[in-house]
């Protein structure tokens, strides 16, 4: 008898043992498709993050590259010296000088007294503002050493003042002086905002009027204007201004 109760005994036990192993193997098994999937969220998220990134990254680049594209572009159109010419004789004048130092190009690359002094269509002026047709008056270093708008007669234009008129003019200095610096204005502007009244290095005001290729420098008219040099911009005339005509 007691031997089967014990017998009975060890059955029991055996069976509690395989019972709690399959509960515990259920448990574990419930518990790790939990885990997996808390798994994969975390990688599709992660992906997904990722990817948000990617495309945030995408977009700075492209706006950086758009930046830069336009910077690039400004910069080109700054540096085109063609860009701000007008004139009707503009044609005529890359013509005339086609390329070299005195061309639209050419005169981009030097101060402005230089840059005249290459171009074929200012030679007078050039020789007046150098101290060739005087001596005192040598205005070179003062025309390159600052930024100016310069009206500058072409050779025509000194033609057609009186041959008497222009021996006098150069006979004394401070009234040739006072002539050239008639032609200049402090500081670069450009055809579209040239137009109205402004004072000089003489001192005097000058008149610009119209726009394009109508512009008017007190009563003379454009052959060609816009003309970068390195320091100024120029605008070439058809006619050299006085100043006592403007005070009247």
């Amino acid at each position: 008898m007691q031997t089967e109760m014990r017998t009975a005994t060890k059955i029991l036990g055996i069976g509690s043992i395989a019972l709690l192993s399959l509960t515990a193997c259920g448990d574990a098994e419930e518990d790790a498709p939990a885990e997996d999937q808390d798994m994969g969220e975390t990688e599709e998220d992660t992906d997904g993050q990722n990817m948000d990134e990617d495309s945030g990254d995408d977009a700075e680049g492209e706006d950086m590259n758009g930046d830069e594209d336009a910077a690039e572009e400004d910069e080109a159109e700054e540096m085109d010296p063609t860009a701000d010419l007008v004139g009707a004789a503009c044609d005529d004048y890359a013509e005339e000088v086609p390329d070299g130092d005195g061309s639209v190009d050419g005169m981009a690359q030097d101060p402005v007294a230089t840059a005249a002094s290459n171009n074929p269509m200012l030679t007078t002026l050039t020789s007046a503002v150098s101290g060739e047709l005087n001596p005192e008056v040598d205005l070179v270093d003062t025309l390159n050493g600052d930024e100016f708008t310069v009206l500058a007669p072409v050779d025509e234009a000194f033609e057609a003042v009186p041959e008497e008129d222009l021996e006098a003019l150069g006979a004394d200095a401070d009234a040739l002086t006072d002539v050239l610096t008639y032609h200049v204005i402090p500081g670069q502007m450009s055809p579209d905002e040239i137009e109205g009244e402004h004072e000089t290095v003489n001192g005097t005001t000058v008149t610009i009027s119209g726009e394009g290729e109508e512009l008017m420098f007190d009563d003379a008219g454009l052959v060609c204007g816009g003309v970068q040099t390195d320091n100024a911009t120029v605008y070439m005339i058809d006619g050299v201004l006085m100043p006592e005509a403007a005070e009247e």
